[in-house]
């Protein structure tokens, strides 16, 4: 018995056949290369190979050209084998269920439809190409377009027909959203999208893409290190698959919903000011279990549906509870009684000061310059006093009027938050430096103590 035989009642037909012999023996051929060793057209040898894809029987490189490789001739068969193995326990497991019960059967898909949610992929280089398939994808959305475009996408995407294509989307009402890495070089880039484009900022993701009313993605493999060259080494992956989509649509959501809307962020360039939205955080646990306890309310929640008594409502909606009362009039900080603590959130809003005013200052080059800069103006608003000393290493000590009475703000809280955000904001994200938080008491003659270690 001859490998054709064997091969042809696994289910392959007579080119299929010739083309696992020839690449089972000559890995790496492109399908011009297969075309030739079959003697017939590359489009033939194409529809052969997307066959023998499907089934995983031939591989292809992220090369442009493809190459195309199979396993050696005894582990194709081997995998021929598993697979039908694997389809005959589906046909077996099928026959006892429509045993047991007649009425599970069901007509199948017609074939055009199953042949539509067939997963499918294909490898794109150069940036000319990519672009063309985001213009495609623009024309052919009916809901939504999801851009992620890196530090530079915006640029290569306004200097490519693809704008045209995406502008016209959003104008006949296709929801399209921008992820990019604002940058003051290539951002009046951003000035060039459809007004109806929401655009956000984010620092955390460099990478390119593009979501299709998930249905199709496209996902960068290579992006060339010259911004503003021709991108002859870009690739991507192009995936048409619903599963995919979806799964990838949920981490683009996650990065969504964390971003700063455009006109936020591009203030950082145009003004010199941070203006994005201040997320402030509580303490966790159940909020309304707090509220249950604040206004006395000790009946278990019900499980389930209770008799309606329009009485009992009535006599309810005309009392109001008195701790309620009691808690509307204790001020600011009655909100500790929700899990609000007031240190805690002014120190949140100081680290942002902090944050603004270490960026206004970014263009200090010298840490020493910029630490001497920093604590003058915190002097000078008069906020307390700092000192700092190199022994045992650098630190700055902050001294602060700590008051605890319930009756003021603890405005030391905002005022330590401010030292701190500007530290940080300056050093946090550098290698080599590390730093050091440490909380005073009566004998120390600080109140915090912030040390900067710089290894040499």
């Amino acid at each position: 018995m001859s490998w054709e035989t064997i091969l042809s009642d696994a289910g392959l037909n007579d080119r299929e056949i010739r083309a696992v012999l020839v690449l089972s023996s000559k890995s790496n051929l492109k399908a011009s290369e297969l075309a030739k060793e079959l003697e017939t057209t590359r489009l033939d040898a194409y529809n052969s190979l997307e066959k023998l894809q499907a089934i995983g029987l031939v591989k292809t490189t992220a090369d442009r050209p493809m190459r195309f490789s199979c396993p050696p001739i005894g582990e194709a068969v081997e995998h021929l084998i598993g697979i039908r193995k694997l389809q005959l326990q589906r046909i077996e497991q099928a026959y006892e269920e429509v045993k047991v019960n007649p009425n599970s059967l069901k007509f199948s898909k017609t074939e055009e439809e199953s042949t539509h949610l067939n997963p499918k992929f294909a490898v794109l280089k150069e940036r000319t190409h990519i672009m063309k398939r985001i213009e495609k994808m623009a024309d052919d959305s009916n809901d939504n377009l999801i851009l992620l475009l890196g530090k530079f996408g915006i640029l290569h995407l306004c200097r490519s027909p693809a704008i045209t294509a995406v502008n016209n989307a959003a104008s006949r009402g296709i929801k399209i959203r921008v992820i990019g890495q604002l940058d003051r070089r290539t951002l009046r880039f951003y000035g060039e999208l459809n007004d109806g484009i929401e655009v956000r900022h984010t620092e955390n993701l460099e990478a390119q893409g593009a979501l299709m009313d998930d249905l199709e993605t496209i996902q960068y493999l290579n992006m060339e290190e010259n911004p503003v060259g021709r991108g002859k080494e870009d690739a991507a992956l192009v995936i048409e698959s619903p599963d995919f989509s979806s799964s990838w649509a949920n981490l683009v959501e996650s990065i969504w919903s964390e971003g700063i809307p455009l006109d936020s962020a591009s203030k950082r360039f145009t003004e010199n000011r941070i203006v994005d939205p201040l997320k402030l955080t509580f303490e966790s646990g159940s909020f309304l279990e707090r509220i249950r306890e604040i206004l006395d309310v000790n009946d278990d929640l019900p499980t389930e549906d209770t008799p309606f008594d329009p009485e009992s409502i009535l006599n309810a909606g005309m009392e109001i509870n008195q701790a309620r009362k009691k808690l509307e009039t204790g001020g600011v900080q009655s909100l500790a009684a929700f899990g609000i603590d007031i240190e805690t959130l002014l120190r949140q809003v100081g680290m942002r000061i902090g944050e603004e005013l270490s960026f206004s200052m970014k263009d200090i080059k010298g840490d020493v310059e910029y630490l001497n800069e920093m604590m003058d103006w915190w002097e000078f608003s008069g906020l307390g006093l700092l000192n700092y000393d190199i022994d045992p290493v650098f630190h700055i000590d902050v001294k602060l009027q700590q008051n605890n009475s319930k009756d003021k703000l603890p405005l030391w809280a905002l005022d330590d938050g401010i030292i701190e955000g500007a530290i940080s904001s300056r050093y946090e994200s550098r290698d080599g430096i590390k730093i050091n938080r440490i909380i005073g008491d009566n004998d120390s003659g600080f109140h915090s103590r912030y040390e900067i270690i710089m290894n040499s």
